[in-house]
């Protein structure tokens, strides 16, 4: 008895926090750069001194869907998309480096090229500044150039720091954005490759995720009833001893 209402008590809990997860990524189905977040549940005995006959359902894994977007052209000179494998860095208020995949990029009234956040982005530098008035390119490493206004000299001006981290080292922040579990900088990585006036578009599979959701929707019905029926079990098994 105690190890079905336990599992259905605990399944309950963990179907309504998969739910969250899948509303929350059908809220990012258009968000650029989005990763599809999964959840998995399993079942785990309680460790306890009398009967060990009660478990628990917890959540074994929060993980992460690395699969690349589809790019999608917008001719804009600061937006910006990896290709294949690989993270743009970006520079936090406390000074660690977080990473991103979002490349919708614009530029602050300092000059300096950040997210659509506030973030700036890292070059080989520091953050990345950009002359006024300039006409700017960048190349697929990550390189940024200017043209000035009138002239036909192009410069360099910085390049995107790009790093490729283990994706299994990989965590995603309340933020929504990703850090490396110890929390190191990353180095650039040379095979990182961008593709200048393009965006990434999410992963997120919105017919699976709606297929999903309309699942876990009879799981939690499930779980319920398996609850009604611990009730009607004990019920029944009150009226059987009182008799006695």
């Amino acid at each position: 008895m105690d190890r079905l209402i336990y599992t259905a008590m605990t399944g309950a809990k963990g179907t309504m926090d998969q739910q969250a997860a899948v509303a929350h990524n059908l809220a990012n189905a258009t968000s650029t750069g989005f990763r599809t977040e999964m959840h998995k549940l399993r079942a785990v005995e309680v460790q306890t001194e009398a009967l060990r006959s009660r478990a628990f359902v917890v959540d074994a894994s929060v993980a992460t869907d690395f699969t690349a977007g589809p790019l999608q052209f917008t001719g804009r000179q600061y937006d910006v998309a990896v290709e294949g494998k690989g993270w743009l860095s970006v520079q936090m208020p406390d000074g660690s480096e977080a990473y991103t995949r979002d490349g919708s990029l614009e530029v602050s009234a300092n000059g300096v090229l950040q997210t659509r956040s506030g973030l700036p982005l890292i070059g080989e530098g520091g953050p990345i500044t950009l002359p006024p008035d300039a006409e700017i390119s960048i190349g697929a490493d990550g390189t940024i150039s200017a043209k000035e206004a009138g002239q036909n000299v192009i410069n360099v001006v910085d390049r995107l720091k790009l790093v490729n981290p283990p994706e299994s080292e990989l965590v995603r922040g309340d933020d929504g954005l990703f850090r490396t579990r110890d929390g190191a900088a990353q180095p650039a990585d040379e095979a990182v490759k961008v593709a200048g006036g393009y965006l990434e578009g999410s992963n997120v599979n919105v017919v699976e995720q709606m297929v999903t959701m309309i699942s876990l929707g009879r799981q939690f019905e499930m779980q319920t009833r398996m609850l009604q029926s611990a009730e009607e079990n004990d019920r029944a098994a009150t009226q059987v001893l009182s008799v006695r």
